[in-house]
């Protein structure tokens, strides 16, 4: 039992190899009974159990990122087709699709970009708190704040391109739009 406090991990062991040493300490503290009637208690449903909490986190964490990027998409929508008008009468006055596309979208993504930026800085904030709960992950994981700063950018820029292309087809309906 003594080899847990010099340094090795009692995670990286096969629980059932706890059994035997358990028994012989059981006997050095108490002689009076015999202990081979221990059975061990980690089995399939044990093992569930102690997983579910992470699993149940995960989820979370899945519907929360689903949630960010619906958000985000709704909100990049309704700012393109607020502009519809303006993106109309640009394309009116000689202004080619690409440059009208390329100009709501970069002025989409800044915006986003501006989010993202807020929320990381939050993120990095509040995760001092997370820390005792993760394991084999630092909470300020560079390559998950990577994917998920990648995975909203994607999203955003997709919610300005989708609404400002469709916008940006025709002068005449985007002039028409309101």
């Amino acid at each position: 039992m003594r080899r847990y406090w010099k340094g090795e991990d009692p995670a990286d062991r096969d629980p059932l190899a706890l059994i035997a040493p358990l028994r012989e300490e059981l006997r050095r503290v108490d002689r009076s009974g015999d202990r081979e009637h221990l059975r061990p208690r980690i089995g399939p449903v044990a093992r569930r159990r102690a997983a579910a909490p992470a699993e149940l986190l995960g989820v979370f964490a899945a519907i929360a990122v689903l949630l960010a990027a619906i958000g985000i998409y709704g909100v990049m929508a309704v700012a393109v087709v607020q502009r519809t008008r303006e993106i109309g009468i640009r394309m009116a006055l000689g202004a080619v699709q690409r440059d009208v596309l390329a100009l709501v979208v970069r002025q989409g993504l800044a915006l986003a970009g501006a989010g993202l930026l807020l929320g990381v800085a939050g993120a990095l904030v509040l995760t001092r708190g997370m820390q005792s709960m993760l394991f084999s992950v630092s909470a300020t994981d560079p390559a998950v704040f990577a994917t998920i700063v990648g995975l909203l950018g994607a999203v955003s820029l997709l919610a300005c391109y989708l609404p400002a292309r469709r916008a940006a087809r025709s002068p005449l309906v985007a002039l028409r739009h309101e």
